[in-house]
């Protein structure tokens, strides 16, 4: 996998597609490495070469919107965004019942751990 810039520690595209390549889509127990890869590349429709691009995370490789579908589906495994914007709007909800809490209302507080608790349960924390 490519090292991320330590500022960035997002992961990207590509990271996400060879890290999908490798643990879902053609998992170690498949064999060697260019068995896996040939696995992979029939299971997506994709040519050799672009799969081994991919699986080795090319800096040159770019991910299409179309093949980011394909690997999400194949792989049964979504990417991290959709994931990360249903946490935020999960933290803006838990938010905005903290900040009415300021009415000192038990309630309130209540219902606020109660979502603070759905949402760590929810990322896996």
């Amino acid at each position: 996998m490519r090292r991320n810039n330590r500022k960035n520690p997002i992961m990207s595209t590509v990271d996400f597609c060879q890290s999908a390549l490798r643990d879902h889509i053609s998992p170690p127990q498949q064999g060697s490495v260019k068995t896996r890869i040939i696995k992979a590349a029939r299971k997506l429709g994709w040519s050799p070469s672009r799969t081994r691009d991919v699986w080795y995370a090319d800096p040159r490789v770019s991910i299409s919107a179309e093949e980011l579908r394909e690997i999400e589906e194949t792989a049964g495994i979504r990417y991290g965004r959709e994931e990360a914007r249903e946490l935020d709007a999960a933290i803006g909800r838990a938010t905005a019942l903290l900040v009415e809490m300021q009415a000192h209302s038990p309630r309130t507080l209540a219902h606020a751990l109660i979502e603070a608790a759905r949402i760590l349960a929810g990322s896996g924390a």
